[in-house]
């Protein structure tokens, strides 16, 4: 590999998705599936895929990517222990033919199937389980989610050369669902024995049906179809190879010119498609619009509970009513897109519809802020003490809809006396601005079909990038994580999304909808559970 690196079960859970279907046209197999094959004739093998995205994540390892730009393509060289079905949200078979759960959720043992190699030739087996799931700990903050997916492990023990039993010192409801992610897909002896950043820098081999043939930084990741493959996920409707000989995912920033990329044939997908693209799409005639809402964390704003300004509760829940959520969705997002009702996504298993703790309410803001003590002054912005209620939003430049978004938000907040001041960051320098804390507040979701996803990003034990103070929320959010009982682990989960939003920990804003637009001569290209892509079955025509 030549790398240019410039620079059966029962599910824990159960998710009910929403497709939201802008094209009548849907493939027989995930959800959201691109243009059906049937006016274009049976399916076929070759040609090259060209994916135009909006940003590159610094890093070409899955284990240390959370940005979808980049989890694009990486998700497509590694596969995953199971696999979560789109719309029922059940844990099925993919490298693991069949898996057992202790009594007490504390031991998941797994057999896999026999014959499966990664690209370099090395087998996939119960060694290669251990040797990934003991490095995960090791790698550092870029791998924040899939460190939280294995908070509290002990060990695997290799049982015999396909079976894998992996250990927790406390029950662990959300590993099954973990298991299925791109964060804990499997790499080589070769990537495990490097280091974070060597990982990040030179790639990792994978036993996905595609191999990463190179990138150069901030422009292009290629890939290869994986010549054997026969051990592909039990949800995909192809056996053996998949039929795209290559993948480019091109980096193009501007959204416009991704547009007209497509639109003119240059490109044959584009992502992060936003309101202000569709009527353009549309009229060109050779593109179908594709969108699946996202479960998991929705676009907030993240803000740094340890800032004097945001210490107060009162400047904090002024804030998260003086959204108008609707005119923003209306405004900027994709058709079908929805305000956000909780900190989590309404396809999130276990979501609690607060919407009306979230209400629009500028003069109830007003009130609380003046009750606290900030006054008008002459240009409009609060004060108290001498000290301005004026706070700087970091935002990254990895959708299209994120600084539209926010310019909403500045005008707003603006109305009620608070000054907004807007930082455009690299995608790259979001774990470096994370571990910093030196920011007010950042602009953000994230993705998982687990409501586990709180844990991970509110916990004071894991990353803590908010500054939380311990407390009531740490004790629910471990308890969720360790209740095997669907009935006891949703009343948990509500309290936690009713602590983060009563005392607005951070401002839940809109859900993410993924839309993508797909040239028409592509087929069968699939959202997978957590609203990212799956290429193995798609084909161009």
């Amino acid at each position: 590999m030549r790398l240019r690196s410039r620079l059966f079960s029962v599910p824990l859970s159960a998710a009910v998705v929403t497709v939201l279907a802008l094209t009548s046209a849907c493939g027989a197999g995930g959800a959201g599936a691109g243009n059906a094959s049937g006016a274009a004739g049976p399916a076929r093998s070759g040609g090259t895929l060209t994916f135009a995205v909006g940003s590159y994540a610094g890093c070409v390892d899955p284990h240390q990517v959370g940005s979808n730009d980049t989890i694009y393509s990486l998700r497509q060289i590694v596969d995953s222990l199971t696999d979560q079905e789109p719309g029922t949200g059940k844990i099925v078979p993919w490298l693991a033919e069949s898996w057992q759960i202790s009594a007490d959720a504390k031991t998941f043992t797994f057999r896999l199937r026999p014959g499966v190699t990664f690209s370099d030739g090395t087998p996939l087996n119960a060694k290669a389980v251990k040797d990934n799931f003991d490095a995960v700990p090791k790698l550092g903050a870029k791998a924040s989610l899939a460190i939280g997916y294995l908070s509290g492990y002990v060990g695997t023990t290799v049982v015999d050369d396909l079976t894998a039993a992996v250990s927790f010192a406390q029950p662990n409801a959300q590993f099954l669902q973990a298991t299925s992610t791109f964060s804990l897909g499997l790499v080589a002896e070769s990537a495990v024995r490097k280091t974070p950043d060597q990982r990040c820098t030179d790639g990792v081999v994978g036993s996905g049906p595609f191999v990463l043939d190179g990138y150069v930084a901030n422009q292009s990741i290629t890939l290869v179809r994986r010549k054997g493959y026969q051990w592909g996920s039990s949800l995909w409707r192809k056996p053996g190879e998949a039929y795209l000989d290559k993948v480019v995912f091109t980096v193009v920033p501007e959204a416009g010119v991704r547009t007209g990329s497509l639109t003119s044939g240059q490109v044959d997908a584009i992502g992060s498609v936003g309101l202000a693209d569709e009527s353009a799409l549309k009229a060109g005639g050779n593109v179908d619009l594709q969108a699946r809402a996202n479960p998991g964390v929705v676009f907030n704003l993240g803000l740094n509970n340890a800032r004097p300004l945001l210490r107060e509760l009162s400047v904090r829940q002024a804030i998260q009513v003086a959204l108008n959520r609707q005119e923003i969705v209306d405004t900027v997002y994709p058709t079908g897109s929805k305000p956000a009702t909780s900190i989590l996504a309404h396809t999130t298993p276990y979501h609690s519809d607060l919407g009306t703790q979230l209400t629009f309410d500028p003069a109830k803001a007003k009130s609380l802020l003046d009750a606290a003590g900030w006054r008008v002054g002459a240009d409009g912005v609060r004060t108290k003490d001498g000290t301005r209620l004026s706070l700087s939003v970091g935002w990254f430049a990895n959708a299209a809809t994120n600084q539209p978004s926010l310019e909403l938000v500045q005008q707003q907040l603006k109305a009620v006396g608070v000054e907004i001041t807007l930082k455009e960051l690299q995608i790259a320098q979001i774990t470096q601005v994370q571990q910093s804390g030196d920011f007010d507040a950042l602009w953000g979701n994230i993705t998982r079909a687990d409501p586990d996803i709180l844990r991970s990003t509110y916990a004071t034990t894991l990353a803590n990038t908010y500054r939380l103070a311990p407390g009531e929320l740490d004790t629910i959010l471990t308890g969720q994580a360790a209740t095997v009982d669907p009935a006891s682990r949703q009343a948990l989960v509500s309290q936690a999304q009713e602590l983060i939003v009563r005392n607005a920990y951070v401002i839940p804003v809109v859900e993410l909808t993924t839309e993508l637009g797909v040239s028409t001569r592509v087929h069968d290209l699939d959202f997978e559970a957590s609203s990212r892509i799956q290429l193995h079955d798609t084909w161009k025509s």
